[in-house]
């Protein structure tokens, strides 16, 4: 399944919509904005999802099948409306069949309706019917809430279902009908159906289908004839979902810019889309995969017989054997991957030179220098690496590793690394399988870990494991969204729902936080220049990268790169939920960099955390990430022209002005308070110089075994 939904219009049925604006200028050249819905098409193209228009024929399971969405605006007689032109407004039953299991079985229903329904002489009532929805004939007017003072250009009361709703607050309906639900053993609900919550529960109609959790979206108001009826509903069906509106001009070319019009019919798309499956990874082939199983026994076996330096102290004859069958587990393999011979091939003799130095402290420099995925990258290209090597936020010794991997490297990406994301040293990558150093919490391949006798003049490659870091965000962010009952965008609950298109999110994000650390005003800066400072400087570091990040997605939202959307979606939930509760809190800069963002936006009151509950405000999510920028790249700015210990105290100052300092800190008293001697005022920051608050402590300890469980995760 693609990352994005695939989204077919019906125009089979005598629609009075099409997406082909060349369609819409022919049925109606004096005013072809009254029959296109090109620019809703548009909307979603730029959102990432395919749109085709099923132009004649029958609906079937057979052309459903690989659609995720199906769309039906408005099907109409000749005598009242013009139309595609092609075919009945009135679905077969075998149509209607084949809609419903269409949607029991994942697919997502929109269906458009219209002001006095009955008269177009289609069967949406049947449809509808069997998930618990009706189309009142009438037309609503309510010259009180009216758009340009149109009495039945009528503007909804917003309901229910804020995640689906999420940057919508006002929608037009125009010479709209109204809605009916089915509630409790079948009567119609009527006016005030909306309560609670926008939620009502029944049994629908039709092969015993239950319309359960439906949602209203906007609702006609007090004032309105008639009042509190029901203008737009969502609901679950079997696996799937229905969106209904009982008005379809309010997406059509002339309308769709009004209000909010574009944000909801891009979320109600999304939302109903099927909810893609969970696997991203690509089928192993057998042969390899037993090869590989072989090398990793044979590697396992020696690892323990290892010390930190990665020399074999001991046990020294079967540790010679042992190596003696890795090389020929490589020699063996090798086969299997042409494009690395040469690294391959000296590996084997670093293996060989290694015992025949008695197995002292391993030194892989020339297999290291042999081996360059950087100039490899091709989607779906796989590498077997052996190193001896640590695994960052892993095992710290220098053991014997083996590592099956696979380059992520989709032509889009590409194109953007090649249009101005350069990154030469970027290799996303996503495992195959691996030896124990990597049942951890690791997520990089880096050659700085790789056991040498002297480090190469210049490393040229960085590997991060984009399936590992998706997974791990997918699990927390899920769960944290949940104890939290965060309402989530439709987009950003696909995100949480799909390895596919989290992984592909996480490429992105990495490869524009990656180059980041060399781009921009750099005072300081302690991963470029390697010195010793206080933890706060990696974590304002780490933090405007992912900030930038955030901001270059921004743009290329509005240039139409689909998955920016969610790139901006991953940093915030990273970022807020899991960093400040991973790890030990001793220095821990990513937890740092985590409660600084959201102190930030909870103080300018953009996350609030009310009857135990968070909510964001969305709308307001970019302004105040770019403000928490501008405010890190000003530190970063202003501190070229200070000293040293003037730069680390301005940047503590900022910390803390958000993120409350531990109540014993040195640091917090002032410079007169700190010691003399530079490494000294680095000792004197205590191992968790910035505790977590109230509200991360809580989230942490609910979280704790969720966040444990993503140790040595794949996808």
């Amino acid at each position: 399944m693609l990352s994005f939904p695939q989204v077919l219009f019906d125009e089979a049925h005598s629609e009075s919509w099409t997406v082909r604006r060349e369609v819409a200028e022919a049925i109606n050249p004096a005013h072809p904005d009254d029959n296109s819905y090109a620019r809703a098409a548009d909307v979603l193209r730029r959102l990432g999802h395919t749109v085709t228009a099923r132009t004649s024929g029958e609906l079937s399971c057979e052309t459903l099948s690989g659609q995720d969405v199906l769309v039906i605006a408005h099907p109409s007689g000749e005598r009242w409306e013009r139309t595609t032109g092609q075919g009945s407004p009135i679905f077969s039953a075998a149509e209607l069949d084949a809609i419903e299991t269409f949607v029991a079985g994942g697919g997502g229903l929109v269906v458009l309706a219209e002001e006095e329904q009955d008269k177009y002489g289609n069967n949406l009532a049947e449809l509808l019917g069997r998930f618990g929805v009706g189309v009142a004939h009438t037309t609503v007017r309510d010259p009180r809430h009216a758009h340009r003072g149109v009495a039945t250009w009528v503007l909804g009361d917003r309901v229910g279902a804020d995640g689906l709703l999420a940057g919508v607050k006002t929608a037009c309906f125009y010479r709209s009908g109204v809605l009916t639900l089915k509630a409790g053993v079948g009567e119609p609900a009527g006016p005030g159906a909306h309560a609670e919550g926008g939620r009502v529960a029944g049994e629908g109609p039709g092969h015993g289908a239950a319309a359960a959790d439906v949602s209203v979206l906007f609702a006609t108001s007090a004032d309105a004839d008639p009042a509190g009826a029901p203008l737009a509903v969502a609901l679950r069906h079997g696996l799937g979902r229905v969106v209904v509106f009982a008005d379809s001009d309010l997406f059509g070319d002339d309308s769709i810019d009004d209000y909010d019009h574009r944000v909801l019919w891009g979320n109600v798309v999304t939302w109903a889309a099927r909810v893609p499956s969970d696997g991203a990874g690509a089928e192993a082939d057998e042969v390899k995969a037993a090869a590989f199983a072989r090398l990793k026994a044979v590697v396992e076996e020696l690892r323990p017989l290892q010390v930190k330096d990665g020399s074999v102290p001991e046990e020294k004859e079967r540790a010679k054997a042992l190596v003696t069958a890795i090389a020929e587990e490589i020699r063996e393999i090798s086969a299997y991957f042409p494009h690395d011979a040469a690294y391959l091939d000296t590996v084997r003799h670093d293996l060989a030179r290694w015992a025949d130095q008695d197995l002292g402290v391993p030194d892989f420099l020339d297999s290291l220098e042999q081996f360059h995925p950087d100039t490899q990258r091709v989607d779906g290209l796989e590498h077997v690496v052996v190193f001896p090597m640590y695994t960052q936020n892993g095992n710290q010794n220098r053991n014997l590793e083996a590592v099956w991997i696979r380059t992520i490297w989709p032509d889009w990406l590409a194109a953007l690394e090649a249009g101005g994301y350069d990154n030469p040293m970027f290799v996303p990558i996503a495992f195959q399988d691996f030896t124990s150093g990597y049942d951890t919490h690791s997520a990089v391949l880096f050659p700085e870990t790789v056991a040498v006798r002297q480090a190469p003049e210049r490393f040229t490659w960085g590997g991060i494991f984009a399936d590992r870091e998706a997974a791990r965000f997918r699990r927390v962010a899920g769960a944290a969204a949940a104890t939290l009952r965060l309402d989530l965008p439709p987009g950003a609950a696909r995100l949480l729902h799909s390895q596919r298109l989290a992984q592909e999110t996480f490429v992105l994000w990495d490869l524009i936080h990656d180059r980041t650390h060399s781009h921009g005003d750099l005072p300081f800066d302690p991963f470029m220049i390697k010195q010793r400072m206080p933890y706060w400087l990696y974590a304002l570091e780490e933090l405007r990268c992912d900030l930038t990040a955030f901001g270059e997605a921004v743009k290329l939202e509005r240039q139409g790169v689909p998955h920016a959307r969610h790139v901006q979606d991953a940093i915030l939930f990273d970022r807020l939920f899991r960093f400040p509760i991973t790890g030990a809190r001793v220095r821990n800069y990513d937890g740092l960099g985590g409660q600084l963002l959201f102190a930030y936006l909870h103080r300018n009151d953009i996350v609030r955390w009310t009857d135990n509950r968070l909510s964001i405000d969305w709308e307001r999510v970019a302004d105040g990430v770019a403000d928490l920028r501008g405010e890190v790249e000003k530190l970063y700015r202003d501190s070229i022209d200070r000293s040293k210990l003037a730069h680390w105290l301005a940047a503590y100052e900022l910390v803390s002005a958000y993120v409350p300092a531990h109540p014993g800190s040195t640091w917090a008293k002032g410079v007169q308070a700190l010691p003399e001697e530079q490494k000294a005022k680095v000792d004197a920051v205590l191992p968790d110089e910035f505790p977590l608050s109230m509200f991360y402590e809580a989230l942490r300890r609910k979280l704790t075994d969720v966040v444990e469980s993503t140790k040595g995760l794949r996808a």
